[in-house]
């Protein structure tokens, strides 16, 4: 079960509600559709404390069969710790990654990321793992998201923050620091310890 079952059923009747907006040929289930959409908006926003404007900003911009986002983050093991940045916009912790880019493979996502947040020139040898966001206890978020885990190995490079970042460093499994849990979960970093440990544990999906 969803850590929040309600934030699901409103972002599937926006799902719905945006398929319908689209391949609906008359007025009436257009109508029908838009005031869906217009209650899933209201209903997002009571669930993630957002204003009604910012969910229709970050929902409505949208045409066509909604799809989850997709967020990659790199996952890079130094003597037995992992690398992690601080990000600027919440001052907390996360692996390197964040929304996947058009034009771009996942691998290539976890490499322009690596470099531009931790400074650091990487190639990926491994996915670990492809997790639904809503399995996991990260805060409300009107998107539903995937996130895949990607193991990367240095190449090149020196660690330095980035544009996005405030600091990068190696900590182990034993003391991570504050987390920025939209990003990523102490459970998640745990699981990628348990690669370091395994290296030939499968890959994990929800």
């Amino acid at each position: 079960m969803p850590a929040h079952p309600w934030l699901e059923f409103a972002k599937r009747v926006q799902a719905l509600a945006q398929a319908g907006l689209t391949y609906a040929e008359n007025s009436y289930d257009q109508e029908r559709y838009q005031e869906l959409s217009d209650i899933s908006v209201a209903m997002l926003a009571e669930l993630t404390g957002e204003e009604v404007p910012r969910i229709k900003e970050l929902f409505t911009n949208e045409i066509g069969y909604q799809t989850p986002k997709t967020d990659v983050r790199a996952v890079v093991f130094q003597e037995g710790k992992i690398l992690m940045v601080r990000e600027k916009i919440d001052n907390c912790w996360s692996l390197p990654g964040g929304w996947a880019d058009v034009g771009f493979s996942p691998g290539e996502v976890a490499v322009k990321e690596t470099r531009e947040e931790a400074g650091l020139e990487v190639k990926p040898v491994k996915i670990l793992a492809v997790l639904d966001k809503k399995y996991h206890p990260h805060p409300p978020s009107p998107y539903h998201t995937y996130k895949i885990f990607i193991q990367c190995e240095i190449i090149g490079g020196s660690l330095q923050q980035g544009s996005e970042t405030l600091a990068v460093e190696y900590f182990n499994s034993t003391e991570l620091p504050e987390l920025s849990t939209e990003r990523g979960t102490a459970s998640q970093v745990q699981l990628m310890f348990e690669f370091l440990d395994n290296p030939d544990k499968a890959t994990i999906f929800d």
